[in-house]
């Protein structure tokens, strides 16, 4: 498949998957910033893409900075649709107890282009039986 990529930036970096069989490529920051313990930052990948209709990406965290210093992505999978041609930013979050510095040109988040199904909704009174039933909320293998 092929997905157009443009550079908005002279920092930015195509993205590539480092294996062949990575189901996801890195995304990469564009900008030096520092991430304090508990707080909230957006951080710039100066990449677009122009995905074709039909697939989204999806932004997920890298599990390295994870494991080592509590970095990861707020709102995980993060999803970009189709139609969005702008800027792809990346929403961290430190949970780690120490600040962490990002660089320009250090891997942020992996990325993954997924195919897309949408859903023909039918409005009805009732649903039909299951064995779960209504049971949610940790009520699985506990029968």
């Amino acid at each position: 498949m092929e997905v157009k990529i443009r550079l908005l930036s002279k920092e930015a970096k195509v993205p590539k998957y480092q294996t062949e069989c990575s189901a996801g490529f890195d995304l990469s920051s564009v900008e030096d910033i520092e991430i304090d313990s508990g707080e909230v930052i957006l951080v710039s990948t100066g990449l677009a893409f122009e995905l074709p209709n039909g697939f989204e990406l999806q932004l997920r965290p890298r599990s390295g900075l994870a494991l080592k210093h509590g970095i990861t992505l707020l709102n995980s999978p993060a999803t970009i649709d189709s139609d969005y041609r702008g800027e792809i930013k990346v929403i961290l979050i430190n949970h780690g107890k120490e600040s962490f510095k990002i660089s320009v040109g250090d891997r942020i988040a992996q990325g993954v282009i997924s195919k897309v199904e949408k859903a023909d909704f039918q409005k009805v009174s009732l649903l039909s039986e299951s064995d779960r039933g209504d049971s949610g909320f940790g009520s699985t293998g506990k029968r």
